[in-house]
């Protein structure tokens, strides 16, 4: 009986261990003390809210020193009554143990820590960390944490991935009427760095015109130049290095850009199968191009090399908008792109400075003229036959920006020396005479109420020692205004007319947009052209259009 009542004491001294306890002293104890969560009565808290709360108890065995002295239990004493009592005791007496708890604060150790840290109890949310029940106290439900699994490589490339595809559709009105466009244009891109110093990013766009498939309208070589083409965008590789940066590669450089019509962008070629009526950025062409950039205060320089240029893209005859000159009486050779190569590359230098809000620029450049220029290759007294060359040119120029507000002020200055011009005296050598030239541009930008957006230019260009030979005046002059402004919620409504001042040589496009979804622009416009046939615009009276976009950018 002696032995029962010390196994007996034994078990409920074990049993009062192991019981959870929801509360002592008014502040909740969790169930697993590994995993305490702060009481909120902040006495109970120690130095720091990560430390978890432990429960010591503290067991001690007495006898009555007299029968007759009863001492009233305390909440937190047990009394094991037995019939025999327990060695120390009066047999029939009764012996108290007393529990005495206490909560006291202990540190964990780190590998304690971070392996209790993988346990992730079922049923928690917000971060809770108690377990919540009896299972997961004894560990039967309690799933490791499952640390997130490496995104595949096919996944990685299929994604992050940038860019348009847009639905062209257009329609020749002038006599004979035909479909000239059914394009679907679609372009992707994507950005990436091997480190903080060196970035990355390749580009490319397909084209794809049906309008040759379901129409014999063109000449076979017009059909095979613009039916489809694969092109190379952007693909460059960035090295910064401090206040210099550094890109190798495919890339767009862009001196200058106004309204309309091209000035100081003289390093980028262009692709003017459909002369300037495409948007900017269309229209650029990338060049193979080695460049490098200071940069210190408000000071900029750069220097680019283009070791094999790229050059215009003109079509071929017979296409809307050719270039050459008496286009339907004069044939014309293939174009001559022999000089590209390391010999005549181009290279130039630009300094700008940004101060008290002026933008200024310089720049030369040296290069192989993107343009082609129209050399006549037969005699005087045969039919006129040309081909398209390119010579080399070298140009000096100047821009400028002040921001004045609502009102903003650019300019644009480009000297050219070496450009030839096609002239009528048959006696000239291959149809044409050097001439330099002066153009520039002055343009202002308004921000008016309601969204509403003006842009007026002014722009000449100065032959020196002009040949009166020449279709142009000594002094050219013309102006633009641009009106563009939201009509109602998501559609935009924009006027543009380009026109000559020394004689009747327009261009007037109206447009219509509408962003009618999220990534989505639909649009209606079109194109008319007036004026004489050796007229900048005038060329193109046959080739006025109306024109249909749909465009999804992503």
């Amino acid at each position: 009986m002696e032995h029962a009542s010390k196994l007996t004491c034994v078990v409920l001294v074990a049993a009062l261990m192991g019981l959870p306890l929801r509360g002592f002293a008014g502040a909740e104890v969790p169930d697993s003390p590994a995993r305490a969560k702060p009481p909120s009565d902040t006495s109970l808290m120690g130095d720091t809210d990560e430390e978890p709360l432990f429960l010591t108890l503290s067991l001690s065995l007495s006898s009555p020193s007299a029968r007759g002295v009863v001492k009233p239990a305390s909440k937190a004493d047990v009394a094991v009554g037995q019939g025999t009592g327990l060695p120390g005791g009066t047999s029939g007496e009764h012996l108290h143990m007393s529990l005495s708890p206490s909560l006291s604060l202990f540190s964990v150790e780190p590998s304690i820590r971070e392996n209790m840290a993988d346990l992730v109890p079922e049923g928690k949310e917000d971060g809770e960390t108690g377990f919540t029940s009896r299972e997961s106290l004894f560990g039967g439900n309690v799933p490791l944490k499952e640390k997130p699994s490496p995104v595949p490589m096919w996944k990685q490339l299929a994604t992050g991935w940038r860019g348009f595809s847009q639905l062209e559709i257009a329609d020749t009105y002038a006599d004979p009427e035909h479909l000239s466009k059914a394009k679907l244009r679609t372009e992707l891109s994507r950005t990436g760095q091997f480190s903080e110093h060196i970035k990355w990013k390749i580009s490319g766009r397909f084209d794809y015109d049906a309008a040759y498939d379901l129409s014999n309208f063109y000449p076979p070589g017009v059909r095979r130049d613009q039916r489809y083409e694969f092109f190379l965008r952007e693909n460059y590789l960035d090295v910064s290095a401090g206040d210099f940066d550094f890109r190798l590669g495919r890339q767009h450089v862009i001196w200058g850009e106004m309204v309309g019509l091209f000035f100081a962008d003289v390093v980028s070629a262009k692709d003017m199968r459909e002369f300037v009526l495409p948007s900017f950025d269309i229209i650029r062409i990338p060049q193979w191009a080695m460049r490098a950039e200071y940069s210190k205060n408000d000071i900029h320089a750069e220097v680019v090399w283009i070791p094999v240029p790229t050059l215009d893209e003109s079509g071929k005859p017979g296409a809307d908008f050719y270039p050459g000159p008496l286009r339907g009486t004069a044939g014309f050779l293939p174009e001559d792109r022999s000089g590209r190569n390391v010999a005549h590359s181009n290279y130039g230098v630009r300094l700008s400075q940004l101060k008290n809000g002026w933008d200024i620029s310089g720049f030369y450049y040296h290069s192989l003229d993107a343009a082609p220029t129209f050399y006549r290759v037969s005699a005087p007294t045969d039919p006129l036959v040309f081909q398209a060359r390119h010579d080399e040119i070298d140009q000096v120029g100047a821009t400028l920006a002040k921001d004045f507000g609502s009102v903003v002020l650019k300019g644009e200055l480009i000297y050219t020396d070496g450009r030839k011009f096609n002239v009528a005296r048959p006696n000239a050598i291959d149809g044409l005479v050097r001439q330099n030239t002066l153009d520039y541009v002055l343009g202002l930008d308004f921000s008016l109420p309601a969204e509403t957006r003006l842009n007026l230019q002014f722009f000449q260009r100065v032959f020196f020692t002009h040949d009166p030979a020449l279709v142009t005046d000594k002094l050219e002059q013309g102006a633009s205004i641009l009106l563009n402004g939201k009509v109602w919620h998501n559609v935009e409504a924009q006027a543009l007319l380009i026109h000559s001042l020394n004689r009747s040589d327009w261009m007037f496009r109206p447009r219509l947009s509408w962003n009618f979804e999220r990534n989505w622009r639909a649009a209606l416009g079109a194109d008319v052209f007036g004026g004489q046939p050796t007229g900048l615009f005038g060329r193109f009276d046959q080739s006025d259009r109306v024109y249909t976009e749909l465009r999804y950018s992503f």
